[in-house]
Formats: C-alpha cells, sequence, structure tokens
C-alpha cells in the first residue's frame, strides 16, 4: 500500500512540474510570472530552453522512476537536480544574496522534493516482503 500512496505522490509531482516545463517552453514570460525572472530579449530563448529542460527532465524521470520496474534509479535525477538548486540557493544566502518570501518557498519546495525523490527511491527499490504461506502460521 505505501508503494502505490509514494508512486501516487510522485506522480502528482510529476505532473504538476511536467506542467510548469510544457508551459514554459510554449510561454517563457509564465517564468518571469511564477519566478519573478525578467523574460526579454535574446534571454528568453535561454530561459525558454534551459528552466524548461529543468522542469522537463526532472518531470520526466520521476515518472519514470514511480512508473518502470526496476528503473526506480530514475527517481534520483530530480533528487540531484532540486539539491544541486537547494545549494546554490543557500550559497547565495550565505554569500548574501536578496532572500525574499519566493525564494524561501522554492527552498521549501526544493528540500521536499529531494525528501520526496530520495525516499521513494529507497522505498520502492527494496525488494517486496515475501509472502508467508497459510500453512506456516497456523498451529498444529
Amino acid at each position: 500500500m505505501t508503494n502505490w500512496v509514494l508512486r501516487g505522490a510522485v506522480l502528482l509531482w510529476t505532473a504538476f512540474f511536467a506542467i510548469v516545463g510544457a508551459r514554459g517552453l510554449f510561454d517563457p514570460a509564465s517564468y518571469g510570472e511564477t519566478f519573478g525572472i525578467l523574460v526579454e530579449g535574446v534571454a528568453t530563448n535561454t530561459i525558454r530552453a534551459d528552466l524548461s529542460a529543468f522542469f522537463l527532465v526532472a518531470a520526466g524521470s520521476a515518472g519514470i522512476g514511480a512508473l518502470v520496474p526496476g528503473w526506480t534509479r530514475a527517481l534520483l535525477v530530480p533528487a540531484a537536480l532540486y539539491g544541486t538548486a537547494l545549494v546554490g540557493r543557500l550559497w547565495g544566502v550565505v554569500n548574501g544574496d536578496m532572500v525574499n518570501t519566493g525564494i524561501v518557498q522554492a527552498m521549501i519546495i526544493e528540500a521536499l522534493t529531494v525528501l520526496l525523490m530520495v525516499g521513494s527511491w529507497w522505498m520502492l527499490s527494496r525488494p517486496p516482503a515475501p509472502a508467508v504461506p497459510p500453512s506456516e502460521t497456523e498451529s498444529p
């Protein structure tokens, strides 16, 4: 039962970030609304490509890790991406970068993503418990 709950949570996460990535691919200005990034000029192409790649690769890997038996290690891809983003944000805080509620919210989402992906990988990669035949549980 726990495995199905974890798979469901990962798939909901996958759907959300696949939508964020696809939306940014077709409308990079949506990243400006969501992340407070100024999207104009030649930067539009870079933002479209880089942020969409980040979200779509993370979402695709999480979906594969949750759905394909034997591919649970794919869950470590979004964990690595979001963990690296979190470390980068923490490094920025240490170096005096401006922090607002949006940055704090992003850091919380990144930390929860790492926990969800690593925890799901750990639980889903464990072999299933062997079934105990009824004859062994009955006493003579």
